[in-house]
């Protein structure tokens, strides 16, 4: 006999399945991170190097990994604030994989406590 879910673990999991079609829908996913780095770059007179200092930047980088390698790229000023977006998409993803496995894990332990 298969397992089947309570009401709630059901309307929890068509929620989190409207959530990921929403996201998958905008193809806007990416794994890592991305942060916002500012510079210094030492020359005299640089207004890095004023009181109070002004850094270099902001310049954007992602990091991911890849075959287990962290691998970095630069990003562009305006790309940098939009993939973190995408960043954002990802871990919501993740969290949302996670509720159903939850789910999952909730609906078994209840039918074997039952036999």
């Amino acid at each position: 006999m298969p397992v089947s879910l309570d009401q709630a673990h059901h309307e929890e999991a068509r929620q989190i399945a409207r959530e990921l079609a929403r996201i998958a829908r905008t193809g806007k996913v990416l794994p890592g991170s991305i942060i916002e780095r500012h510079t210094y770059c030492g020359r005299a007179g640089c207004a890095c190097q004023d009181d109070p200092p002004r850094p270099h930047g902001p310049y954007w980088q992602w990091t991911r990994k890849v075959k287990q390698k962290t691998v970095s790229k630069w990003l562009s000023r305006s790309l940098g604030p939009e993939y973190k977006l995408w960043i954002e998409n990802d871990r919501h993803i993740r969290n949302l994989v996670s509720r159903l496995e939850a789910i999952g894990i909730a609906s078994l332990e209840a039918e074997r406590s039952r036999d």
